[in-house]
């Protein structure tokens, strides 16, 4: 039996990865981020790619005591012994509201672009009324336009313009940016209201324009944040709040039972 791999292997004195001896070739040579984005992707990125690539890990990096955080520092509290489960409470809270959202815009983008028949949009015009008829179809399909508003930043999200001023400088302002940019233009004609394009947003469409596929987008949302809650978790080991969180809530839990519903009997 066969198991093919094109990423790596190891045997008694060497380790392959990527077709580079890791060792001799890789360490020392390349950064993490230039790694993450050619193991993502099986192409070496260029230094533009590159530098998209890690904006956009910083700009996902951490926001504070999101839920994410403070699940980390609650599940290190209970569990000390093991770190790995902190940092993994705080990645599996990277669903639709956080995080996730990176995912559902690069989504939502490359679904709108399949639909263009010849040519893409090429003025500013042009994006508009693609945009335009995409947020029209979400609103009648009764969906949110994923990456539209913020929770904290109500009239512009600061990671957004510098995004995609880094990738307009490395020439990779593509597509799914520039129907992201419009849909941020035109949304209020069919909303009746103005929102931000978010961040998280901004980032699923510069990382679907480096080409990788909608499917990963949140993994490169949870490699960022994982930095993040390493963070977190490092300053909850430092100054614990963790312990102030659980006696807050557990001295202002009010216990009403149903008393309305009594529980069936087993048979």
């Amino acid at each position: 039996m066969e198991f093919p791999t094109g990423i790596g292997t190891s045997d008694a004195s060497s380790i392959s990865l990527l077709g580079y001896d890791l060792a001799q070739e890789l360490i020392g040579h390349i950064g993490f981020g230039e790694l993450a984005l050619w193991l993502a992707t099986q192409q070496r990125p260029t230094p533009q790619q590159v530098r998209v690539f890690e904006a956009v890990l910083v700009s996902l990096a951490d926001h504070g005591f999101t839920p994410t955080a403070i699940a980390a520092r609650l599940t290190l509290y209970s569990a000390p012994d093991a770190l790995q489960g902190a940092m993994a409470a705080g990645l599996l809270g990277g669903g639709s509201r956080f995080l996730g959202v990176t995912e559902d815009t690069g989504r939502f983008l490359a679904v709108v672009l399949a639909t263009v028949t010849g040519p893409l949009p090429e003025t500013d015009e042009e994006w508009d009324a693609l945009a335009l008829r995409a947020v029209a179809e979400q609103r009648a399909a009764g969906h949110f336009v994923p990456g539209l508003g913020h929770p904290v930043h109500k009239t512009a999200d600061p990671r957004t313009a510098v995004i995609i001023a880094i990738a307009e400088q490395e020439g990779l302002r593509g597509p799914h940016l520039r129907l992201f940019e419009a849909i941020g233009r035109v949304h209020a004609e069919v909303l009746g209201r103005k929102l931000p394009l978010n961040g998280a947003g901004v980032a699923g469409a510069a990382l679907a324009d480096l080409g990788l596929a909608p499917e990963l987008l949140r993994g490169v949302a949870l490699l960022a944040r994982a930095a993040g809650l390493l963070g977190q978790i490092a300053e909850e080991m430092r100054h614990p709040i963790a312990p102030d969180i659980y006696s807050m809530v557990d001295r202002n839990a009010v216990y009403r039972p149903d008393t309305g519903n009594d529980i069936p009997e087993q048979c």
